[in-house]
């Protein structure tokens, strides 16, 4: 391998690593200040059956594939599960806060938008070549 090739895993691996700190702290931090339940009742407010069900699964995913993707271990499936709930963050929370999390408004996408777009990034980089070709 290549140093060029070296410093590239390494970066990805850096990424991947941040990411899932951020998205384990998300998850501790619900649990820490008793958010779960009011999650599942934000849910339920929703339309959403079973909301603290839900809410629980979302808390317990971040608690637990967070530092399985840190460890590199399952990236794609668990990248894809993290971008579709924080898709539904996107399109229950925040897209009606605008585009900006700071500054120029408050609680917007923009930061779900970049860890998506990370996710989505890692979910490929570690995707199973297909034996399939077009």
């Amino acid at each position: 391998m290549s140093p060029s090739e070296t410093a590239g895993r390494q970066a990805l691996a850096f990424i991947r690593m941040t990411l899932a700190t951020l998205l384990f702290v998300h998850g501790i931090a619900r649990v820490l200040a008793d958010g779960v339940a009011p999650f599942g009742v934000f849910l339920e407010s929703r339309g959403f059956p079973f909301g603290l069900g839900i809410a629980w699964f979302v808390t317990v995913f971040e608690l637990v594939a967070a530092p399985v993707l840190a460890a590199g271990r399952w990236v794609t499936p668990i990248a894809l599960v993290f971008s579709a709930i924080y898709a539904c963050g996107i399109w229950l929370v925040h897209a009606s806060a605008g585009w900006f999390v700071v500054g120029l408004g408050r609680n917007g996408a923009e930061y779900s938008v970049l860890i998506i777009a990370c996710l989505l990034a890692h979910a490929w980089a570690h995707r199973k070549p297909s034996s399939l070709s077009i």
